[in-house]
């Protein structure tokens, strides 16, 4: 049996052990949708440590590590300085702390654009770094030809259509997508030209709801949603928005949790510890024998 390095929560370190069930594939993740539907919708999620990996990989189908990681790890104020090696050592560790997830690398801005002889560069160095399965790139219609060729020399895409956050400066903000009858038609076209590439799923960002629907209907791989419709066959959240990390989301992000206020409360209750030198206690020290 294989193994992966998972987390010993009894001592905090990595170690190699058996891994309890195989790793669900691309292939696999792909024959979901079938005859246009999708009878067990996809769960994916982001994840950007082995830790956090080893919590959310029971439950989900996919681990997206997401260029999200420059907001919500690194404090920057975009996607957009994220850097190739950011990407490729958090999904070192994501891929490290799963054994059931497919595990997709978000390509940072600038590292396939130019052109498609660059994507594959940055993809295969990515996936070499990492172990992980598969690549996500942002584009529609402009990047197909660069989706195409990376599929064809081995690389699994997930593609991304809509509001796109790494053109967030041409965009103008992070507004929801297909208000208007062309925007609507560019959507449905850029994941139409997404599929006929060979992507073998697409997100759907921050769309309005019918154009969301007319998406999935309109192409055979699974659609995955974020800000999209319930009917999409999957959805996708930044998983420390959902478990309430931050005060603030998005409008299309439900709050499982509100994990922010619970480790506020316990790091306060361990500084009044401190303070009051009621921390550590004979349990928590190391006596003469």
């Amino acid at each position: 049996m294989s193994t992966t390095f998972q987390i010993d929560t009894a001592t905090s370190r990595a170690t190699p052990t058996p891994q309890p069930m195989k790793r669900l594939t691309v292939p696999k993740l792909r024959a979901r949708k079938k005859d246009g539907k999708t009878d067990e919708p996809i769960v994916m999620l982001t994840a950007y440590t082995a830790r956090q990996a080893q919590l959310l990989d029971e439950h989900c189908d996919a681990l997206l590590v997401g260029d999200s990681l420059g907001q919500v790890i690194y404090g920057l104020p975009s996607t957009i300085p994220v850097t190739l090696d950011m990407m490729a050592n958090h999904a070192a560790a994501v891929v490290r702390g799963s054994y059931h997830s497919v595990v997709v690398v978000d390509m940072p801005f600038g590292s396939y654009e130019p052109s498609p002889e660059k994507a594959f560069e940055s993809a295969a160095m990515l996936l070499k770094a990492s172990n992980a399965a598969a690549v996500k790139l942002e584009g529609g219609e402009a990047m197909a030809e660069t989706v195409e060729f990376l599929v064809h020399r081995g690389i699994p895409v997930m593609g991304h259509v809509g509001l796109t956050p790494q053109a967030v400066n041409v965009l103008g903000g992070y507004g929801a997508r297909g208000r208007s009858d062309a925007e609507a038609e560019k959507i449905v076209a850029d994941a139409k030209a997404l599929e006929r590439a060979g992507a073998f799923a697409i997100v759907v960002e921050g769309v309005v709801e019918p154009i969301a629907i007319q998406v999935t209907q309109a192409v055979d791989v699974p659609i995955i949603g974020i800000g999209a419709s319930a009917q999409c066959d999957g959805q996708v959240l930044v998983v420390d928005d959902m478990l309430g990390m931050f005060e603030r989301v998005p409008r299309f992000v439900k709050k499982y949790g509100d994990l922010a206020s619970q480790i506020t409360g316990h790091v306060e209750d361990y500084a009044r510890d401190v303070r009051a030198r009621t921390f550590p206690t004979e349990d928590q020290t190391y006596q003469p024998k």
